[in-house]
């Protein structure tokens, strides 16, 4: 198996990294202050208008064609409404580490949906940084295993919230898509937010909950514009230049930041067990993109790395 992972694309990742990383710790934060399901609400409206705005300024095409419509909803119900609607609900119930854990199972997932319905090869290589991100992640989990069976609930959406992402990005690469990345997850979001409307208004009623505070205001404009605008049109970019289960496994440094960041900004304690799950994380990705003998370079900027 021969992955061509350039430059652009270590960029990429670590852009969604950090940003996707920090978010876990700024939606904890909004929780504070505002409904779970009116966050998003917000993120996906908000998201659908700033990317659209920004598609017709570039001169990008927005008109889907109708046979994409169906796949395009699809896609976007498990890969950004589902996964974001379920970490939100998860939050409430278990703390940022926790959820971040929890979550970041999904290039398990994903690597097996992807084996299942993309023919996409489990290589030694990926087997081997899929169980060692695993193994980081059961480190975590055993910090307090106790309380993962004592309140479930919590657990478990979160649970859900990796699945709805693992099946989002096997449909989102299983499909040839005749959009641009960024017209194509314009339309993800107003999907998203056709979907989420009715939802939040039949359980929150969001128009009665008092103004947040300056804090929260700002924290929520960088949840909209940094993880959920910018991540997601590299996201989809990513997934498009790269197998399934390489990208998915790429995002694994977002639990390192939401764990260091919870840590410094929400006081989380920093225990051996995250320390040491996040050196097994990052372990797992540099077997995935960093290849340990000599490169061979097949143009400028890129790196051709070689899976056995």
């Amino acid at each position: 198996m021969r992955i061509g992972v350039r430059v652009l694309d270590i960029v990429i990742i670590l852009v969604i990294g950090v940003l996707w990383g920090l978010n876990w710790t700024a939606v904890k934060f909004l929780l504070t202050e505002i409904e779970p399901l009116t966050i998003r609400v917000v993120s996906f409206t908000g998201a659908t208008i700033i990317l659209a705005a920004i598609a017709i300024a570039i001169k990008q095409p927005l008109r889907i064609p109708i046979r994409e419509l169906f796949p395009a909803a699809f896609t976007g119900l498990f890969v950004i409404f589902g996964f974001n609607v379920l970490t939100s609900l998860g939050q409430v119930l278990v703390d940022t580490s926790q959820a971040a854990i929890i979550g970041y199972t999904m290039p398990a997932i994903t690597a097996i949906l992807a084996a299942l319905f993309l023919k996409e090869p489990l290589s030694s290589r990926v087997i081997s940084a899929l169980t060692i991100a695993m193994v980081g992640l059961a480190i975590l989990a055993s910090e307090n295993p106790i309380a993962l069976f004592e309140k479930p609930l919590g657990p478990v959406i979160m649970l859900g919230a990796a699945l709805s992402w693992a099946i989002g990005n096997v449909a989102l690469k299983a499909k040839q898509w005749s959009l641009p990345p960024l017209s194509l997850t314009v339309w993800f979001f107003a999907f998203s937010s056709l979907l989420i409307w009715p939802t939040a208004l039949i359980v929150e009623n969001p128009w009665k909950q008092p103004l947040p505070s300056l804090p929260i205001l700002l924290t929520l404009a960088f949840h909209v514009l940094g993880p959920t605008v910018i991540c997601y049109v590299l996201w989809t970019i990513l997934v498009s230049r790269l197998p399934a289960t390489v990208a998915a496994i790429s995002t694994l440094i977002a639990p390192v930041v939401g764990v260091v960041s919870a840590a410094l900004l929400l006081g989380d304690n920093l225990t051996w067990q995250r320390i040491l799950a996040l050196f097994a994380i990052v372990l797992s990705i540099t077997i995935t993109l960093v290849r340990p003998r000599p490169i061979a370079r097949k143009g400028k900027g890129s790196v051709e790395i070689t899976s056995k």
